[in-house]
């Protein structure tokens, strides 16, 4: 059976008008006509969405029709990190930021041989540096220039990764305070996502190095996480971080402008992503 037949049968078989179907996948009842009468073919694009309207598997909807994938190159790395790096310092000198220039360097040795989880399109491994030192180029690029939260970033994930605990940080009590409140338990038994967000939102450079974070790690997440782990991921950002980024805005006004672009970037990777996730 061709997919239009396909399309047809079971439209039919719940009962759904070539109107209902239309507006369910945003297309015009002249498409699905069209399908149906054989005259053209769905987009590929449109594929997941049709097969989730029709309340079936995409695989049964496509049946026999040959839908070929792009031969797409994908990137891993955008940036190189030692662009980054000498940028990082160049910031440090021009404004005045010695803790940030300690951590560049700090950061660019404890991370030494780490690289991000290798996704299934990866080519290569991304050293794990390239994370903090981006999110904290963006940081820099949206007008922050605090000293704490610039070498905070760097350092967000040192005591996780690196076996270094934040009272060994050879940095000032502002730095060592906001990583230690980033910084998750090894030991994830008794771990309180309530407690954690808690914490961070309580301290203003905590949290916006978690909306730099996860904005960082939102932009790069189709690259690696499988579905389940995006969908989990999409869940924790809806019900922790988009409240924090509300509550920075209201209480923590010198990140307002900052926190507006973040918000945009996270809330359109998101409902791109739902709406991929949902076309599969």
């Amino acid at each position: 059976m061709t997919i239009g037949k396909t399309i047809k049968s079971r439209r039919k078989e719940l009962g759904m008008t070539q109107e209902q179907l239309a507006k369910a996948v945003f297309v015009t009842p002249q498409a699905v006509s069209q399908w149906e009468n054989e005259k053209s073919v769905p987009d590929v694009l449109n594929l997941g969405a049709i097969a989730h309207a029709l309340q079936m598997n995409k695989g049964d909807l496509i049946g026999d029709e040959d839908y070929s994938k792009p031969s797409w190159l994908v990137r891993d790395q955008f940036f190189s990190p030692e662009n980054m790096k000498r940028k990082l310092l160049e910031f440090a000198a021009k404004d005045g930021l010695p803790q940030l220039a300690k951590a560049v360097e700090y950061a660019w040795a404890k991370h030494d041989g780490q690289f991000r989880k290798v996704g299934p399109l990866s080519k290569e491994a991304v050293p794990y540096i390239v994370h903090p030192y981006m999110m904290t180029c963006q940081a820099h690029a949206l007008g922050i220039v605090d000293d704490t939260v610039l070498a905070a970033c760097v350092l967000h994930d040192i005591c996780e990764d690196c076996g270094v605990s934040p009272e060994e940080l050879p940095f000032d009590d502002g730095v060592r305070n906001a990583v230690r409140i980033l910084t998750k338990p090894q030991d994830k038994s008794a771990f309180d996502n309530d407690a954690y967000y808690a914490a961070i939102g309580a301290d203003r450079t905590a949290a916006i190095v978690k909306a730099l974070d996860r904005c960082n790690n939102i932009s790069t997440m189709l690259l690696s996480f499988p579905v389940e782990k995006i969908i989990e991921y999409i869940g924790e950002t809806e019900r922790y971080v988009y409240p924090l980024l509300d509550k920075i805005k209201k209480e923590y006004d010198e990140y307002y402008d900052a926190v507006f672009v973040l918000k945009y970037q996270m809330l359109s990777v998101l409902e791109s992503a739902k709406a991929a996730i949902i076309r599969l």
